[in-house]
């Protein structure tokens, strides 16, 4: 197309304007703060190295993103286990079922985490709801433990990362043809194997999506382990707005920052390689 000046507008040139903005978007609010935080990383102590040899030599740090990386993939393995037979089944629902089931996974973004995160505090506080009915009923004589422990960090977690994980698995079941599950039949499988050789591999790409995204969430999490944990369950996001608000020790709060981007940047890309050679595709595919 020829406008009045003569200029010819080209496709690229018109996705060039489109993708300018939200890229100058992501430079101006995404890159340049982060660059920030890695160099504000190498300041302060005895050389540019000194804050990141501070995180690895303290044993309470190490344990602090150890303790992270297994919450994560706790938190990852039990949302899967549950998102799955219920994705499976949401799947296959039609009409306004379908839209029903929808609506009640959708329900929870238009909650704000904080308040979901006050709710489990209100239910699982000693004199909470949990305990007043086990106790109530006689199961219980004295009031559980349920906040400042893994418990209810894991509980909290899961609760509020179970959509994430429910959105991408139902998203590649409804893709899954039916008649394979029964040409598979046909051809002599019993269920289990015809889901183990046949549903189970075509489910990987919503598999691999969800995991991926509830894991590398659930790694920088900060509203709910501050909430519902407690001083020997704190988590990297929580050990990081300490340095910032207590000890006002920033130079270490970017290092530590820094180090769980690396982490999670390597842990995605090894488990991005392998998901392609298990042959479930990669994350982004």
């Amino acid at each position: 197309m020829q406008g009045t000046t003569g200029r010819i507008w080209s496709p690229a040139r018109g996705y060039f304007v489109i993708l300018s903005l939200p890229v100058l978007f992501l430079l101006v609010f995404f890159v340049w703060p982060m660059a920030g935080v890695v160099l504000r990383s190498f300041e302060g102590g005895e050389g540019i190295f000194s804050q990141y040899l501070t995180v690895f030599e303290r044993s309470s740090y190490i344990k602090v993103l150890l303790y992270t990386l297994q919450v994560a993939t706790t938190v990852t393995v039990l949302c899967l286990l549950i998102a799955y037979p219920v994705a499976a089944l949401v799947a296959r629902l039609q009409g306004k079922w379908l839209q029903i089931a929808f609506a009640l996974i959708l329900v929870p973004f238009w909650t704000s985490t904080v308040i979901r995160t006050y709710a489990w505090m209100v239910l699982f506080q000693r004199k909470g709801v949990i305990n007043g009915m086990l106790i109530d009923m006689g199961l219980i004589a004295e009031p559980l433990r349920f906040m400042h422990n893994n418990i209810g960090v894991h509980i909290g977690m899961v609760h509020i990362m179970l959509p994430f994980m429910l959105l991408p698995l139902i998203s590649a079941f409804r893709n899954i043809d039916p008649s394979y599950m029964r040409a598979a039949g046909v051809l002599g499988a019993n269920p289990i194997r015809a889901f183990w050789h046949v549903y189970l591999p075509l489910s990987m790409p919503g598999v691999s999506a969800g995991v991926a995204l509830v894991f590398i969430t659930s790694l920088g999490f900060f509203i709910t382990p501050a909430l519902l944990g407690g001083a020997h369950n704190m988590m990297v996001a929580v050990l990081i707005e300490q340095q910032v608000t207590i000890t006002v020790n920033w130079e270490l709060a970017s290092a530590l920052a820094s180090v769980l981007l690396l982490v999670t940047a390597a842990l995605y890309i090894v488990y991005d390689w392998v998901s392609r050679r298990a042959g479930g595709g990669g994350v982004l595919d």
